[in-house]
């Protein structure tokens, strides 16, 4: 690992064709007044602030944390046609989620959204039969045209050869079906960087302290930067609440009299060292509406997820010692317990679903986005899923324009016409952007295979822009850790590139230490350093 000597040589000068800096981009925010304001940098205001700026809008996005900072980064990191929308007759939307699955996987984000093939085990007195479940994965392809294969069953013995960690006792059969996955926080920097890439100004750490009106309408937002405390302020025509789990506190701020709108459910996870390979993810039910995940991600185990009614501060929001032990006891169904040992844990994580208000139990609400308007004109919008959030960025958008009176509506290009599948930035084949950062090396000087493929499977073709970091100073080519693929390049181009403003941003979001459990006080420390050398 790189000397605490050597740190403060590490990046000390922004790249060149580097973000503008916090006050400069403040100076802006400041200075204009915008056709749309988006407060919230989850995923859901992040996709409407790109299609918004593709659509010709001026747009301007803030979130008071960092960019997917919340409930974004805290997914089971699928893209998926959701199996279990089937046994409730929601055909129609399983296969909407096929679709929108499959053109991220082809189009949009192929450098960053990857296959994964579940196996669905059926037990012995369990909730679900070998022959429904057969029938079911079936008809899951089916709804998909049979892109990623036909689902099908096969032998537990079979199922135990690739998932040696697989419990069989018990074990009649294993029903196979194909989805993708990805790491939400990566995708969710890409978008704010195809949004910005299109012309919107954004800000993160910049909290929302109170709303501007206008003749009785919401026309912008007083604001706080969090960072050092600088007060501003934003005019905007058309000002977008999509805040997640806060957005009944900012329809509060529009109108002391709002009514709840939303409800929240926690969902936790837990991250697990592997101890035996993990060719396919598994999906086991645990009732008749719920299931559990083993996925293999990140060369970790992901398990999870928990489904509980929250009523407490979002922000507060942390897998308790209650959810851990849950997550274990449901995964333990399917894994042998030598798999599930405590010491194997390197991160546990909880985020909250955002669902419609109204009674019954939050596992079975139905996942969908509420969009409101309030007396003071502000547009809200909340729920949703990864698999759906460019076309729930879409339906928002027809949704402005459709407002009587909208402002926006003469200067907004028709939603479409915009090109349906833009690419993320940095789209390639990750196995040619891999071979090229092997084989483009400087004489004597060769980059590790893991770090290589980390970098093409989260950055896409922008690893040339790491590669060069590395060019110009071989330090930065150092592994952070030495037990995982990350190099001090990568912090670098985080601080100068992708908005990361603080030591979390850098390790839980824009890299993987965090939930590797390699974000020790020395990284941390070193990180710090970085961040501050910024000039």
């Amino acid at each position: 690992m790189t000397t605490p000597q050597s740190v403060p040589t590490l990046g000390t000068h922004p790249a060149a064709g580097a973000n503008p800096g916090r006050a400069e981009t403040r100076e802006r925010l400041s200075n204009a007044t915008y056709d749309l304001l988006v407060i919230g940098g989850g995923i859901l205001g992040t996709s409407v602030a790109w299609h918004a700026a593709q659509s010709g809008l001026r747009v301007a996005m803030v979130d008071a944390g960092d960019f997917a900072g919340a409930t974004s980064s805290a997914s089971s990191k699928l893209v998926h046609g959701g199996l279990r929308y089937l046994q409730t007759g929601a055909v129609k939307l399983v296969a909407e989620n096929h679709h929108e699955r499959r053109v991220l996987a082809k189009d949009v984000a192929p450098h960053l959204v990857n296959p994964l093939t579940f196996y669905l085990p059926v037990y012995k007195g369990g909730p679900v039969g070998a022959a429904k479940l057969g029938a079911g994965v079936f008809a899951y392809s089916a709804l998909s045209a049979f892109g990623d294969g036909v689902g099908k069953v096969i032998s537990p013995a079979k199922a135990k050869a690739d998932n040696p960690g697989l419990r069989t006792d018990n074990l009649k059969a294993v029903a196979v079906y194909y989805d993708h996955q990805m790491n939400d926080s990566r995708v969710a920097v890409m978008t704010v960087r195809a949004a910005v890439e299109s012309g919107a100004v954004v800000l993160n750490h910049a909290e929302v302290t109170g709303l501007r009106f206008t003749h009785g309408k919401v026309t912008g937002a007083e604001l706080k930067d969090r960072m050092d405390g600088t007060e501003f302020g934003i005019d905007a025509r058309v000002v977008l609440n999509a805040t997640g789990p806060w957005v009944d506190h900012l329809r509060k701020l529009e109108d002391k009299g709002a009514a709840p709108s939303i409800r929240l459910s926690k969902g936790a996870h837990i991250v697990m060292k592997r101890k035996s390979p993990w060719k396919a993810a598994m999906a086991t039910p645990i009732d008749k509406y719920r299931i559990t995940f083993a996925l293999p991600w990140e060369d970790q185990l992901l398990l999870g997820t928990t489904d509980t009614q929250y009523e407490g501060d979002p922000a507060d929001v942390r897998a308790t010692e209650e959810d851990i032990q849950q997550i274990l006891d449901e995964a333990a169904f399917s894994i042998q317990d030598a798999d599930l040992d405590r010491d194997l844990m390197t991160y546990a994580f909880a985020g909250l679903r955002v669902l419609p208000g109204g009674p019954g139990d939050v596992s079975q609400a139905k996942r969908e986005t509420v969009v409101s308007e309030g007396k003071g004109g502000m547009l809200s919008v909340a729920g949703g899923k990864w698999t759906t959030y460019r076309h729930i960025g879409r339906t928002v958008m027809k949704k402005l324009a459709q407002v009587p009176g909208s402002p926006l509506t003469e200067d907004m290009e028709p939603i479409s016409s915009l090109v349906r599948r833009t690419p993320l930035p940095g789209v390639a084949n990750p196995n040619a952007v891999a071979h090229r950062l092997l084989v483009d090396r400087e004489p004597g000087s060769r980059m590790d295979p893991l770090t290589a493929r980390h970098l093409a499977t989260h950055y896409g073709s922008l690893s040339f822009d790491i590669a060069r970091l590395v060019n110009e100073n071989p330090e930065l080519g150092e592994r952070i850790h030495e037990d995982g693929p990350e190099i001090w390049a990568q912090v670098v181009y985080a601080r100068d590139n992708e908005w990361a403003a603080t030591v979390d941003d850098v390790l839980r979001r824009r890299t993987t230490l965090t939930i590797r459990g390699l974000d020790s006080e020395d990284v941390r420390a070193r990180v710090k350093g970085m961040l501050n050398d910024k000039s």
